[in-house]
């Protein structure tokens, strides 16, 4: 398995989503745009799905806490906006600055990667270009 898999039995249905990529995704995936088809309902079958088919797992998931983690930005406020503040459980995060997005919503603030997808969801995935000088 590509990325973890839920104690939720996938169906065996087949999903089409829009797919967005930015940065270095776009730059490997060779397009910004594409619909993709893959079996199941969720993201963490697209994504398995989409990462069998593109080499870009390494540019998006998180295999430790180190490499999701940036440091120096904000300190955390006391009280956390929204109903579904959390982080996405070890091995289910992405890289620092990359992001997975349904429908122009962070996957943290879904059902992560149990997040339902349906025919015609928007599913963006950036990792930005960043430059240092």
């Amino acid at each position: 398995m590509v990325v973890k898999a839920g104690e939720a039995q996938e169906p065996t249905g087949d999903t089409t989503v829009d797919v967005r990529c930015t940065g270095h995704v776009r730059e490997a995936v060779g397009t910004s745009r594409l619909e993709y088809t893959f079996e199941g309902e969720t993201l963490r079958a697209f994504l398995e799905s989409f990462f069998d088919d593109y080499d870009v797992r390494d540019l998006l998931i998180a295999e430790t806490e180190a490499e999701a983690t940036t440091r120096g930005w904000a300190p955390r406020p006391a009280e956390l906006p929204g109903k579904h503040w959390r982080k996405n459980p070890e091995g289910e995060q992405t890289r620092r600055y990359a992001r997975v997005l349904v429908n122009g919503t962070f996957n943290e603030h879904l059902d992560g990667l149990d997040t339902v997808l349906e025919n015609g969801d928007r599913v963006a995935l950036i990792h930005p270009f960043l430059y240092c000088v």
